[in-house]
């Protein structure tokens, strides 16, 4: 399976700075709108900046810890299977979230790690569904334009109102525009006797 990602001892700080920045810029617009809802009029902008500057950092933060875990276990499990598959980022979520709720008890990381494994089960199986599809669509044969006959453009009241029906009916009948000749008196032939 082709991937876009780093190599694994590259991936960790990597991941790690992008985490952070989105956890950041993420929880920034979070805390500005709730302290823009919550600080009393005449403050709200600052109120709203000072929540920025109390919280988001802390976003950030928990972003970047659960990332480098993640990315960590994720290069443990590459080592160890000797192959880069799905199982190796639901196994690193699992272990993610096991070892960050082991303060609150065995029964809490067991969840929490349940938790993480299905979320990230989810995740890989809705991305493998979407390569599948992506790839039987590009699988399907091409449709020959030159089969289908030419259709009319459509044209506007305005077109139509100032002689864009004569170019449809053009276009319509192959681009050549057919005449009727009401009354033809031909000319008399030549005629090549010799006398």
């Amino acid at each position: 399976m082709e991937t876009l990602r780093e190599p694994c001892p590259i991936r960790i700080p990597y991941d790690a700075g992008t985490a952070f920045a989105m956890g950041t810029i993420g929880g920034s617009a979070f805390h500005f709108s709730k302290g823009l809802y919550s600080s009393p009029n005449g403050a709200r902008f600052i109120g709203a900046t000072q929540a920025v500057g109390l919280k988001a950092g802390r976003i950030g933060g928990s972003f970047a810890v659960w990332s480098v875990l993640f990315s960590t276990f994720d290069c443990s499990m590459v080592y160890i299977r000797k192959k880069e598959d799905p199982w190796n980022s639901i196994l690193s979520a699992a272990a993610t979230g096991g070892l960050l709720s082991m303060r609150r008890g065995f029964a809490a990381s067991a969840k929490s790690a349940a938790f993480g494994a299905v979320l990230l089960g989810l995740i890989e199986g809705t991305g493998i569904a979407l390569n599948k599809y992506s790839s039987a669509q590009q699988d399907m044969p091409p449709v020959m334009i030159e089969d289908m006959p030419p259709q009319p453009p459509k044209s506007s009241w305005f077109g139509r109102l100032f002689g864009g029906a004569k170019e449809e009916e053009k276009i319509a009948n192959g681009g050549s525009e057919v005449k009727i000749l009401e009354t033809y008196d031909a000319p008399p032939l030549p005629s090549f006797e010799y006398k």
